[in-house]
């Protein structure tokens, strides 16, 4: 497990990267596009997957905040990237049952060939992108101030900085994500 840091000075402003991905959960067989979650509100892209242990640690946070943006309006969709021949957990079938066997809150797209892990610059389980109601990039920090230990979180960031920039507020100061490296094919 290498860990890795999100950038810490990402280039804000720049647009979401378009995508065209199969879902693991939801409608059988749909692929979603950037167009399913340009409707002028914020945007989530969370790079997640089934085998990191940073992931799995903040899961059930993750089911929770994909509910509380649904409330408010914010589209939330997270990609797993991943070799899924190396690392077999992240493979779609697998990815489709443990969304289904958590009842994911956010629609859970397969990047098979990791060609928009790459284009989005993702480098890291979990690695969160968030853009604003014009698709332009706002946010790269980390989900909450303690990944390792739910019960002492003090700080839910991304959910914070979420609602900020749904109400035209300043964002505060962002603290890069950490995790395990994408499993890039050779």
């Amino acid at each position: 497990m290498a860990l890795t840091y999100t950038p810490e000075k990402p280039e804000f402003g720049q647009p979401c990267p378009d995508f065209s991905l199969p879902a693991v959960n939801g409608t059988e067989n749909k692929k979603y596009t950037l167009k399913d979650f340009s409707n002028g509100n914020p945007l989530v892209v969370m790079f997640i997957c089934n085998h990191c242990p940073y992931v799995k640690a903040i899961e059930d946070r993750l089911i929770t905040l994909g509910h509380d943006l649904d409330k408010q309006e914010i589209n939330v969709v997270a990609i797993c990237s991943n070799n899924d021949t190396k690392y077999p957990d992240d493979s779609f079938e697998n990815l489709q049952k443990r969304a289904q066997e958590k009842n994911y809150t956010f629609i859970y797209l397969h990047d098979e060939s990791q060609e928009v892990a790459k284009t989005f610059g993702a480098v890291c389980t979990p690695d969160y992108f968030m853009f604003d109601g014009q698709l332009k990039l706002q946010y790269r920090g980390r989900l909450d101030d303690n990944w390792k230990e739910e019960d002492k979180v003090t700080k839910r960031e991304l959910y914070d900085a979420a609602i900020d920039l749904k109400n035209h507020r300043a964002l505060k100061p962002q603290t890069p994500s950490m995790g395990c490296s994408i499993k890039w094919k050779a």
